[in-house]
């Protein structure tokens, strides 16, 4: 496992797009000249891989569009780097939760067919551990789904991982939804719904878990599909953030741009996207029902993740802690000691979170620096 390593990826991960999209997102957003090799190879791909999708849509239609949900999802908020991908695993040992695969993130239209056979080719070239924070990487590790709706249809934020020198207009559009358009929210929540009956499908759960940073800015529209949908909103200390942000921006975007940006306009765009994003929570959270919303410092919930965990299903009322109570204790006992990267704040961090993040800093109760 791992023949390839991720900062050397030959092709980019929109090789499991559908033809579709993959032709929509190519023609509004360009690539520059050194990367065109790279998109000519993956577009070769796309194109033999996608003829495909006509299957799965035969098997989705027959077998799950009419399938009514048992329990709207429960989603797992936060501004990345937030501890987000620690609570998905956390309540991903609950079997009663379905979730997006790392393998359906890839090929999304691959899954009710020809799943095997991409899943070993896949599990024989990906790295063990994601290259940023040493966290476990399988094709069924518990995954963020926006990078399966990214290669479902355009309208996801996640093109900025290509096409970073439009990363505001992306996140006016598609992170926090100031700029999208009726016809483009529609496609984006029935692509989602989509991926969530599939994941159900694929994992054998009853309700679905959702970890995805974007959905931070997209409550709204979640609610107007899953009224009754239950949120998990971490809060962390911003210098952390900041600092945990550009490291992994910066290291995940150099093999995925399709387009040239410099690591000071990377980490531009980050201090440029947060307080967007934050605010888009702050305006839409109303929205949620309430009961239907649980908010914790990712240090408090650390600090006693057991006991958090338990209080989170009971407040929000979710089904299966006494069945899932033993595999969740086993996976918080088996993290412990875990290394985690520590974070020296420089004064550039503190001086630009300052600026920009203060806000956050005052609402949570964080010690400016």
């Amino acid at each position: 496992m791992g023949l390839l390593k991720f900062e050397n990826l030959p092709v980019y991960p929109l090789v499991g797009a559908d033809w579709n999209t993959f032709k929509q997102m190519t023609s509004r957003w360009h690539e520059d000249k050194k990367y065109r090799n790279k998109m000519l190879a993956t577009k070769a791909i796309c194109r033999l891989l996608s003829l495909g999708a006509p299957i799965q849509e035969h098997r989705y239609q027959k077998l799950l569009a009419d399938k009514p949900l048992e329990h709207d999802p429960l989603f797992i908020l936060g501004h990345w780097r937030s501890g987000t991908t620690f609570v998905h695993n956390i309540f991903a040992q609950d079997e009663h939760f379905g979730h997006t695969t790392t393998y359906q993130t890839v090929f999304p239209h691959l899954m009710m067919f020809g799943q095997p056979f991409f899943k070993f080719m896949m599990n024989i070239f990906i790295p063990n551990h994601r290259p940023t924070d040493g966290m476990e990487l399988t094709p069924d590790t518990p995954q963020e789904e926006e990078f399966a709706l990214n290669n479902t249809m355009p309208f996801s934020y996640y093109n900025f991982w290509y096409y970073p020198q439009d990363t505001l207009d992306l996140c006016d559009r598609y992170l926090t939804f100031e700029k999208i358009t009726p016809e483009e929210k529609r496609a984006y929540q029935e692509a989602f719904m989509k991926v969530v009956k599939i994941s159900l499908w694929n994992t054998g759960g009853t309700q679905y878990l959702s970890k995805n940073p974007p959905h931070t800015g997209h409550i709204k529209a979640l609610l107007e599909i899953f009224p009754n949908a239950k949120f998990i909103y971490l809060m962390r200390n911003p210098y952390t953030v900041f600092e945990s942000t550009r490291s992994f921006f910066t290291q995940t975007i150099a093999p995925l741009k399709a387009q040239v940006a410099t690591d000071d306009e990377v980490e531009m765009n980050a201090i440029k996207v947060y307080p967007r994003l934050y605010k888009a929570y702050q305006e839409q959270k109303v929205f949620i029902p309430e009961g239907n919303l649980y908010e914790v410092k990712f240090e408090e919930f650390e600090r006693d993740a057991y006991a958090t965990t338990q209080d989170i299903y009971k407040k929000l009322q979710l089904p299966g802690w006494e069945e899932a109570e033993p595999a969740i204790r086993a996976y918080i006992e088996s993290k412990r000691g875990y290394k985690k990267n520590r974070y020296e704040y420089k004064p550039r961090t503190i001086q630009l979170v300052n600026e920009h993040w203060g806000q956050a800093i005052d609402d949570w109760g964080y010690e400016h620096r």
